[in-house]
């Protein structure tokens, strides 16, 4: 199967995929897109504007996963009294998300997840909500009780996994805080797998 991981990161969500499937991932950071390739050297990395890249060549792919930048839909970073303490000003949305989300539903025949933060709006297109997430998708995903991001609380070296401890890049707090679980990037991708062959699945038996 033919994989798009968009705004990878270092690849959090594509951790648990393991090597059976023909991956690209797309990062516009020299720096993060290096560690991405460090940590998953048989992907096929692309560094550009993971937007524009969708735009013209989502076609190309079976499944697409996008998980376009959050901080200006995030409730923590919108909240008035952070404003006025800080003296910010209010920002646009950065509505890339919705014109990704269009385009999935409208064009691409393949299988897509795009997922951001629960937003501090009502969401324009109704998603499916799983604890602080959102998730837009064209199949079903059941629930899943670990459904979150890493979190600040759990930054001490001690809860990390030694590839995460070991980081050495300025910003690691910021990259970590914005990384999908494994466990869930995994959950997702089979839920697409089980839509997609779910004779398959009902053979092997229910096995979450």
């Amino acid at each position: 199967m033919k994989v798009l991981n968009l705004y990878s990161g270092i690849g959090g969500n594509r951790k648990n995929w393991g090597d059976t499937h023909d991956i690209t991932a797309v990062e516009n950071n020299e720096s993060i897109a290096k560690i991405y390739q460090d940590f998953f050297p048989k992907d096929k990395m692309i560094i550009t504007d993971a937007h524009q890249y969708l735009l013209e060549h989502f076609a190309e792919y079976d499944f697409i996963w996008s998980s376009p930048p959050c901080p200006t839909h995030s409730r923590m970073n919108n909240l008035n009294y952070i404003k006025t303490e800080q003296g910010q000003k209010p920002k646009y949305p950065d509505m890339r998300l919705y014109k990704e989300i269009i385009l999935l539903r409208h064009w691409f025949r393949g299988k897509y997840c795009v997922e951001n933060v629960i937003s501090y709006y009502e969401p324009l297109i109704p998603p499916i909500q799983s604890n602080n997430h959102y998730f837009w998708t064209n199949f079903y995903i059941r629930s899943w009780k670990k459904t979150k991001r890493f979190i600040k609380e759990h930054l001490c070296d001690m809860e990390l996994p030694p590839e995460l401890k070991n980081l050495k890049i300025s910003n690691k707090e910021q990259i970590i805080n914005n990384m999908v679980l494994p466990e869930l990037g995994l959950h997702i991708l089979n839920e697409s797998q089980r839509n997609l062959y779910p004779e398959l699945f009902d053979k092997m038996g229910d096995q979450k």
